[in-house]
């Protein structure tokens, strides 16, 4: 049986929870118009949506929608100040909560992970596998197609309510969950914008997570977001493993493989994994990120772009993107 979430409505929408979530949300944001708007009579605001939440009166309003490119381009979703105040509290709580239930191997959007953890999740277990490099291992590869845009509410919400006992706490987040739609279509899709969205897709995800580990008994597995790669000795097996993935993916979560970006190497032939080539000894940028830090450094060459692209090369062997003057106008040998 599942761990129960032994936390209450009343703990979520009470004044305390909120005004800490208050706290935290505005953080970076207070000379933003909407948040000076709000926060000029914060205790009135915070108690009318105290009121509409503890009598069932709350009702999740609409997004402002623009586009970014992060690097690729995407269509990022903004709830308004008084339901963000409200993502933010129920985050504080469920949180800690559903972060104990995820694999150690799943490091998007958690403490104490992120990217850079991955990467040497990944060496750690390529190294492993390989019998520190001994040995053939290879690498099944994977993406998710239009991860966000396809996560169905039903079933996050089913897989929520196995951990939430309490009908109010599953109410609320019903209001959140189903405050957006995608493509079009109803009852599919999360918010990029939402904060809440990065723990929904991560307790969505938890249920695949969990069937490589115990079904499909994986070598090694290491997932970020909708990228994720499995090892193995065996390359017979990763091809076997395919259709299961697609079957695990389509049937109980409704998702589906990027048909494209779906590939089995070998670990000492470079795997492409979160921005960077992965080799036995050592890592290198991807050449379009490489060329990315380079635009980006002509478009805005401050020392603060410079020193953020310093902590990003030293996280892998960058030295051939220090060589050469003509390609950036900076010259980068006191990057590296």
């Amino acid at each position: 049986m599942k761990i129960q979430l032994t936390h209450t409505f009343e703990e979520i929408i009470s004044l305390e929870n909120l005004l800490a979530a208050w706290e935290e949300f505005v953080h970076g944001k207070r000379e933003r118009q909407d948040v000076q708007v709000f926060g000029r009579y914060l205790m009135d605001n915070i108690i009318a949506l105290h009121n509409d939440l503890s009598k069932k009166r709350y009702q999740h309003g609409g997004y402002y929608s623009f586009r970014i490119s992060d690097p690729k381009p995407r269509h990022i979703h903004k709830a308004s100040v008084r339901d963000r105040l409200l993502h933010h509290a129920i985050y504080r709580i469920l949180y800690p909560f559903f972060d104990r239930t995820f694999l150690p191997d799943s490091f998007s959007c958690r403490l104490n992970k992120g990217t850079y953890k991955a990467l040497d999740r990944f060496r750690t277990i390529a190294s492993t596998v390989s019998q520190n490099h001994t040995k053939t291992c290879w690498v099944l590869k994977c993406d998710i197609r239009k991860f966000f845009a396809h996560i169905d509410h039903a079933v996050l919400l089913r897989i929520m309510q196995e951990y939430i006992p309490n009908h109010d706490i599953c109410w609320i987040l019903e209001q959140v969950v189903k405050s957006f739609s995608s493509m079009g279509a109803p009852r599919v899709g999360l918010p990029l914008g939402n904060l809440t969205s990065q723990l929904f897709a991560n307790v969505y995800m938890n249920q695949f997570d969990q069937w490589v580990k115990h079904v499909l008994h994986a070598q090694g597995y290491v997932r970020y977001a909708d990228d994720f790669v499995i090892f193995s000795y065996d390359r017979q097996t990763l091809l076997d493993a395919i259709p299961k993935i697609t079957t695990f993916l389509e049937e109980p979560l409704h998702l589906s493989l990027h048909p494209k970006k779906v590939s089995i190497q070998t670990a000492a032939s470079g795997i492409d994994f979160l921005g960077w080539v992965h080799f036995p000894d050592h890592r290198t940028l991807r050449t379009t990120t490489r060329r990315r830090m380079f635009r980006r450094i002509q478009e805005h060459p401050t020392y603060e772009t410079l020193q953020s692209y310093r902590g990003l090369l030293q996280h892998g062997n960058a030295q051939k993107s220090a060589v050469t003057v003509r390609e950036t106008g900076w010259l980068f040998c006191d990057l590296i």
